[in-house]
């Protein structure tokens, strides 16, 4: 079975190589007999363009430039366009995540329980490592919208590991282009009937000085998402 690991980059000069050295020197479960790396720089201005050259003629690692910066959900869109394996795995540029945890991710989908898992944060602990207050507030308040809308239990719509068999994941009509992907991608994978299994997974928050990029707009703009999709199916 082929993994296809979407990375989604927008000045992360500074951590371009660690992320991909983790992800090659993952131990995979048996049955991933291939991994494909997509890389979607999303018109980095750091000099990322520049680190990505050396990966161009690199095997099973693709790389995708967006002339400008359309955000996180349009650069997975034109990752998933890429996409030969039939699994998916959204993997975040940053070292927020560890992609040690891939096989905690990867095993429910590879034993049949499941086409969607999401990599919870609050599993393991309330208040995950460097979270700030108000970003711990609106992960309760969309998890707490989500839930009463469409019926589930979710403990983490706005984390970044994200896993989909690929027929999931592409027979969703996706149209966000910022970090409303995952309410969109989870309100939608929801609506049809999927089943979102979590499983915990470690995690340390990063600063916006040392580069976070969301901002209070995109909660509100995620909330909205989730409303729209409620109301209209769309």
């Amino acid at each position: 079975m082929k993994l296809s690991v979407i990375i989604p980059i927008y000045n992360e000069n500074k951590y371009i190589d660690a992320v991909i050295k983790r992800i090659r020197s993952v131990q995979y479960p048996n049955s991933i007999t291939h991994t494909e790396i997509i890389i979607v720089n999303d018109g980095s201005i750091d000099g990322s363009c520049k680190t990505l050259e050396k990966y161009h003629h690199t095997k099973n690692t693709h790389i995708y430039n967006n002339e400008f910066n359309f955000g996180k959900g349009f650069s997975i869109r034109v990752g998933l366009s890429a996409v030969t394996g039939e699994i998916v795995l959204i993997q975040d540029a940053d070292l927020e995540y560890d992609p040690s945890d891939y096989g905690r991710l990867l095993s429910p989908i590879l034993n049949n329980e499941t086409s969607v898992v999401y990599g919870s944060r609050f599993l393991l602990q309330k208040f995950p490592c460097g979270m700030t207050y108000p970003n711990w507030f609106m992960n309760k308040v969309l998890c707490t919208l989500t839930n009463t809308l469409f019926q589930s239990s979710i403990s983490d719509v706005a984390t970044g590991y994200k896993v989909f068999k690929t027929e999931a994941i592409k027979e969703v009509e996706l149209s966000g282009n910022r970090f409303n992907f995952c309410p969109e991608i989870t309100a939608k994978l929801l609506r049809k009937g999927h089943v979102i299994k979590e499983v915990p997974i470690s995690y340390r928050a990063r600063t916006i000085a040392e580069g976070k990029k969301i901002k209070w707009y995109d909660g509100i703009n995620a909330i909205w998402t989730l409303i729209r999709v409620y109301w209209t199916h769309t």
